[in-house]
């Protein structure tokens, strides 16, 4: 088991959150925690890059529906990106995909959260 690391990016109305390592019954807590601390405001919009996550048990799922619940209700959204096969399947294996939003890249997460965040710029 690799513990996770966080890291995190502010953009107007966007806050992008690489996560590396493994997210299981006894660190999902420690995701959770990050999340809820490096938001700007609870209406932002929340860009996790997951793309140095090998394994995401069941237990970092809820977090991120969690996540997706709380941002939607104050009028945000959650973008996962760059899930590498494990995190994958498990979306497939509890049905979570249709409920969540899902980008190939980073880039693109970001670009569609900053735009979702600035919907009368037309640069984005």
């Amino acid at each position: 088991m690799t513990p996770p690391t966080f890291a995190c990016q502010q953009m107007p109305g966007v806050t992008v959150i690489s996560v590396a390592g493994d997210l299981e019954a006894v660190n999902a807590d420690r995701l959770d925690a990050f999340i809820t601390r490096a938001r700007c405001r609870p209406g932002d919009q929340v860009v996790l890059d997951l793309s140095e996550v090998p394994f995401m048990a069941q237990s970092g799922l809820r977090v991120l529906l969690n996540v997706r619940a709380l941002t939607r209700r104050h009028g945000g959204d959650l973008h996962l990106t760059a899930l590498q096969e494990s995190p994958d399947r498990l979306l497939d294996t509890t049905g979570a995909r249709p409920v969540l939003t899902v980008h190939r890249s980073v880039e693109q997460a970001i670009l569609a959260a900053l735009k979702a965040a600035n919907p009368r710029d037309e640069r984005l």
